[in-house]
Order: structure tokens, then C-alpha cells, then sequence
């Protein structure tokens, strides 16, 4: 069982048991396995081979238990690129550090938010503070909630519970009843509202919905999903 304590920390297994789960699906491009999907799916945009993406799922997975660090991926990245002949887009390096950073950053999330609802946890510490990453170039929105407060059952964390866009480093912090007075307040913040927005697939000229403040595709809560959404019943899965 998870202490309440180990609860702040970063959720090794529970990450580990995300990515498990995933069943490895090829794409064509990135809104092949749109929003939800990606908590039940491990794809690479682009990767129509399933042992392409096999590989990249085993260096993963091996990232996530070991440590492999960025440079070490990047190599990996390259070998597997020559391997299968596979012509990406973009550059090298900054191909391999967007599957990299996305794919653990999302596994990262799903396993925080999985030991912050515990119920004894969630006991302990029955609020979540937005907590921004202090990147030199913030987004405006992702600054401007840094420090709110609100229940951890509030529906504001099933579109916004970090990350929330590419690259995003800003997570949650529980947050206790004294917790939350020793930061001299007297009760939790108002939820942000939920605005629509709409961005049109210049590739494709798909139009794509999402919510204002995170990027397209990254409104939604991936240990949410994974806890409590069967896979059948997440669109795009159904026949997988």
C-alpha cells in the first residue's frame, strides 16, 4: 500500500504499470490516436510497423526502469531509425526528445494521480495545487493557474491535470487542511472555466477541438482515463 508520505514522490511502479498496460498501435500521423486513446495506446506518429514501434516502447520502458537518460534514448533512437529504414519527420534529436519526453511525462502523471487517490491519501490531502515548472519561456495560462487550489474531485483536473502540452513541466501538489493554512488561506480558489477552442490540422485540414490552455490533444487526464476507462470505451480503441 502506498503511504501517504510516498505519495509526494515520483510513482516509479505505478508509471511503470501505465505504460504496461498499453496495447502498441501504429499511425500514420499524431491524430491517428487522438486525446484519451494515448492512456490506452503506446504509438509513435508516423510509425506504420508494429515492431518499429515495438522497439521504441522497449527503450521506453526501459527509460522508465532504468534511468536512461535522454542522450542514451537519442542513441537508441538512431540505431532503430537505421534498423527499420523508417524516414521520420523532423530532426533526429528532436524527434527522439519528443518521444522521450512525452511518453514519460504522461506515464509520470498517470502514476502521481494514481497514488494521490488513494483513499488514504486522498484522507490526508483532499485538495491539489497547480504547481508551474518555472520554464524560462512559460505559457501564459499554465503561469497563470500556478498555486491554485481546488478539491481533488474538481472536474478542472479531468482537462487540465499537467502535462499540458508539449514539453509541459508543471504537476500537482497535494495539499493537506493545514496545508492550506499555512498558505494563509481561508478556503480553495474558483475552477478555472473550461473554454473550447478549435485548431485546424494544417497537414490534413482536419479541424481538431481542445480547451483553451492546453495544447490540442492534451485536455484530458491521463491516470483518469487509465484507472477508470475500460479500453473498449475509449474512441479509437474499440476494434484494437
Amino acid at each position: 500500500m502506498t503511504t501517504t508520505m510516498s505519495a509526494i514522490g515520483l510513482p516509479f511502479q505505478e508509471a511503470i504499470d501505465y505504460l504496461r498496460q498499453k496495447v502498441t498501435v501504429t499511425s500514420t500521423g499524431w491524430t491517428d490516436v487522438w486525446q484519451k486513446a494515448n492512456a490506452k495506446a503506446f504509438t509513435v506518429a508516423g510509425a506504420t510497423a508494429t515492431a518499429l514501434v515495438e522497439d521504441f516502447r522497449r527503450e521506453i520502458e526501459k527509460a522508465l526502469e532504468d534511468g536512461t537518460t535522454l542522450e542514451e534514448f537519442r542513441k537508441r533512437f538512431g540505431e532503430i531509425v537505421r534498423r527499420h529504414g523508417w524516414d521520420h519527420v523532423g530532426k533526429p534529436g528532436w524527434r527522439a526528445r519528443v518521444i522521450y519526453e512525452t511518453n514519460l511525462s504522461m506515464a509520470y502523471s498517470a502514476g502521481r494521480y494514481a497514488q494521490q487517490t488513494e483513499p488514504e491519501t486522498l484522507a490526508a490531502f483532499p485538495y491539489w495545487q497547480y504547481v508551474h515548472s518555472g520554464a524560462r519561456h512559460p505559457r501564459k495560462q499554465h503561469l497563470a493557474w500556478n498555486g491554485t487550489v481546488l478539491r481533488a474531485d474538481d472536474p478542472f483536473w479531468d482537462w487540465a491535470y499537467p502535462p499540458n502540452g508539449w514539453g509541459c513541466g508543471c504537476r500537482v501538489r497535494p495539499v493537506s487542511e493545514a496545508g492550506l493554512k499555512r498558505q494563509g488561506r481561508r478556503g480553495i480558489d474558483q475552477a478555472p472555466e473550461r473554454l473550447p477552442i478549435r485548431e485546424v490540422n494544417r497537414k490534413t485540414g482536419e479541424v481538431l477541438t481542445g480547451s483553451q490552455g492546453v495544447d490540442v490533444g492534451f485536455d484530458y487526464n491521463p491516470g483518469q482515463v487509465w484507472m477508470n476507462a475500460p479500453r473498449s470505451a475509449v474512441p479509437g480503441l474499440n476494434d484494437t
